[in-house]
């Protein structure tokens, strides 16, 4: 006997089998009509035609007529900052570019100053109501990056942070060490990089605050040379490799990043067709952000020409308060189709088995037998109204683990 059967179901749509999905593949869904849903200790044990079903179970419930996909999964978030960056946003409308700001001590430099010296608790307190918001959109799984710390006392706290969010929170968090903005002299910045490597990676793996390290990669941020020493750290401590590249200039990010075995490379804007093939032959998967080619007005990252080069794709919010203020795991989902030249049956499997092959997590993402039962019910019979539809949310209830959440 099962301890809950899910009916009624009108639709499950599903990536279906092991791992990521590359290139063509990444169109191609389950989708079972008239459906139903067993689930015992957390973790789907039976999927498929209601009519089917042979079984019992403890608890029935029918959910009236409703299409279910996977919970979403966001593989790329800035959710835990303090302050707001609404001056950048103003100057942005008068002409100012994301690099000029940051030049002028704005952007990340401002967030960092407000969030710094905040504590761990201040810090969650802050984040819980993001996350809540981007669970509402469907989300179940959620990476949190720190960044905004700057030094490593301040970046532990903000690691510290989303532990204690993981406790108040329904949805799955994964965190993650962000090796963010750099000084601007040669001394400072090596001097900095020694901390990070000796000290600050060294005690997130001791404490198993993140299970990958991050770094972001352009001409005023870091170098690939700078990140492959951080990386080989990372490494060494046991943490998994990812990396902000190619949002602004090529500077050797995306490269190193295959090369060393990231779990993803993110942005991708202006990701080179050479490029979308290197990350096709490889293990990497490119996560794309399309909020912050809305906020800021960027080309959107090359979304089809890497899935037509084979490559597997994830999409994500961003979440940040400079160049993404998006709070939707499904409007990114939405978003990616729109701009990025996706479908809506790859945007579905790049918000879902391969968002969460970004994360590297094989027991979400899908729904099948010996899946954690996350599941999205939408108020739509039809799945496709999830990415069609802008400005509501269409997110009817929220499954994690087989335990319904509050809304």
């Amino acid at each position: 006997m099962s301890e809950l059967l899910l009916t009624g179901i009108s639709q499950v749509v599903t990536p279906f089998g092991h791992g990521p999905k590359r290139g063509a593949a990444m169109g191609q869904l389950r989708i079972i009509p008239e459906a139903a849903v067993a689930v015992d200790a957390g973790v789907i044990s039976w999927i498929g035609p209601e009519r089917e079903w042979r079984g019992s179970a403890e608890s029935v419930i029918d959910l009236g007529g409703h299409a279910v996909v996977p919970g979403l999964v966001d593989p790329h978030t800035h959710a835990v900052w303090a302050g707001d960056r609404l001056a950048d946003f103003e100057a942005r409308s008068t002409g100012a570019t994301y690099e000029e700001i940051l030049a002028a001590g704005g952007g990340i430099w401002h967030t960092i100053r407000e969030t710094a010296e905040k504590s761990s608790e201040e810090m969650a307190a802050l984040a819980l109501p993001r996350i809540e918001a981007l669970q509402r959109s469907g989300a179940t799984t959620i990476e949190v990056k720190s960044g905004y710390g700057y030094t490593l006392e301040a970046e532990l706290r903000m690691l510290e942070a989303v532990r204690l969010l993981q406790e108040r929170t329904q949805s799955r968090l994964v965190p993650t060490l962000l090796i963010h903005i750099c000084p601007e002299g040669l001394a400072e910045r090596e001097t900095y990089r020694e901390m990070v490597c000796k000290e600050l990676i060294p005690e997130v793996a001791r404490r198993r605050l993140a299970s990958a390290v991050d770094i972001f990669v352009e001409h005023h941020a870091w170098s690939a040379e700078d990140a492959r020493i951080v990386f080989a750290c990372a490494q060494a401590a046991g943490l998994s490799i990812k990396l902000h590249t190619e949002q602004f200039q090529q500077v050797g990010g995306l490269e190193l990043g295959v090369k060393m075995g990231a779990l993803s490379v993110d942005h991708l804007e202006v990701c080179s067709v050479e490029q979308c093939g290197l990350v096709a032959r490889s293990k990497t998967i490119a996560t794309i952000l399309p909020g912050v080619s809305l906020h800021l007005g960027l080309a959107a990252a090359p979304g089809r020409k890497l899935i037509d080069a084979g490559a597997a794709v994830a999409i994500g919010t961003d979440l940040n308060p400079g160049s993404s203020p998006l709070f939707s795991a499904a409007a990114a989902m939405g978003l990616a189709v729109r701009l990025n030249g996706l479908t809506a049956p790859e945007a579905l499997t790049a918000c879902t088995v391969n968002a969460a092959a970004a994360l590297g997590l094989a027991n979400v993402g899908r729904l099948e037998v010996g899946m954690q039962a996350d599941l999205v019910v939408l108020e739509s019979s039809d799945w496709r109204d999830l990415p069609y539809t802008l400005g509501q949310n269409i997110v009817r209830e929220i499954w994690v683990a087989g335990r319904k959440q509050a809304a």
